[in-house]
């Protein structure tokens, strides 16, 4: 068991998401970053689907109360076990007692707390990812105690990794929507040629970006969306969905993000610049 002494910003537990729900309403769910949350779970040799902690600007601090081996990777937030500073993309060993903690972020937003054995929260169709109202909490809270198993022993095939330098990143690599065609030889200049800067209004539901590329007045039934859409308002914003995002929705999909690229996004913050570049289909 690991108990909470302070949640931190906004911290959940993810999974790879939750499938076969989507024509009931239900989001994917899932880690923001799909890709750091893999290489926690790698480190430890857990199975893909383990739960993870996800990590949102700053960082909790837990109690192990189980002796257990663990892995951080994402964002670096500068973690330390018993207030001496530890590597991320290691495996380190908790034993009863001891306490993680986070401080600094250096880079990136999100970072990802991986358990040998995956954090054994309720699962709920087929998920444990929290997202109300199918579970019943949105993010961890002070004094909660979350189930683990007991590892007293491991030896890891792999105890470190380099990871990708993909932080300095801005480029999101996207295909063309279903509505991609309504756009104007000028929206696709600025959609293509310019910076884009990440709004305030970010979560794990859409990221809005700053910038306008003119106004649109296409009219359009409600249509499925998902993970990675890029809708464009009738103001000319850009709205792009992310892993809690709707399922429908009834602005033109102009663009899809590729799947890595909804990882790279989800490391960005407030004020941050992204581009987009077209990929062939």
């Amino acid at each position: 068991m690991i108990k909470v002494i302070h949640p931190g910003f906004f911290t959940t537990i993810q999974d790879m998401g939750r499938f076969g729900y989507r024509d009931k309403g239900v989001p994917v769910c899932g880690c923001m970053d799909n890709y750091s949350a893999s290489m926690a779970n790698s480190l430890l040799e857990n199975a893909e689907m383990d739960a993870v902690m996800e990590i949102t600007m700053t960082g909790p601090k837990l109690e192990f109360h189980t002796a257990s081996f663990f892995s951080i990777t994402g964002a670096e937030m500068s973690p330390a076990l018993n207030s001496v500073p530890i590597n991320s993309y290691e495996v380190h060993k908790a034993n009863e007692g001891d306490i993680l903690s986070f401080g600094k972020l250096i880079n990136g937003f999100r970072s990802y707390l991986a358990v040998k054995g995956g954090f054994l929260t309720e699962t709920k169709l087929m998920s444990r990812s929290y997202y109300m109202p199918i579970t019943d909490q949105n993010c961890i809270a002070e004094r909660m105690e979350i189930p683990i198993e007991e590892y007293s022993d491991y030896s890891p095939k792999i105890s470190h990794i380099i990871p990708e330098s993909s932080h300095k990143e801005f480029e999101l690599k996207v295909f063309k929507g279903p509505e991609y065609k309504i756009l104007t030889d000028n929206q696709l200049k600025l959609l293509f040629a310019n910076k884009f800067t990440i709004a305030k209004e970010n979560n794990r539901m859409a990221y809005q970006l700053e910038e306008l590329i003119g106004v649109q007045s296409h009219k359009m039934l409600t249509s499925a969306t998902l993970p990675g859409t890029v809708q464009l308002t009738p103001a000319g914003k850009l709205i792009i969905l992310m892993r809690d995002g709707q399922t429908t929705g009834g602005y033109p999909r102009i663009l899809q993000l590729a799947t890595k690229s909804i990882a790279m996004l989800s490391q960005r913050k407030f004020g941050d610049e992204v581009s987009f570049h077209l990929l062939p289909h």
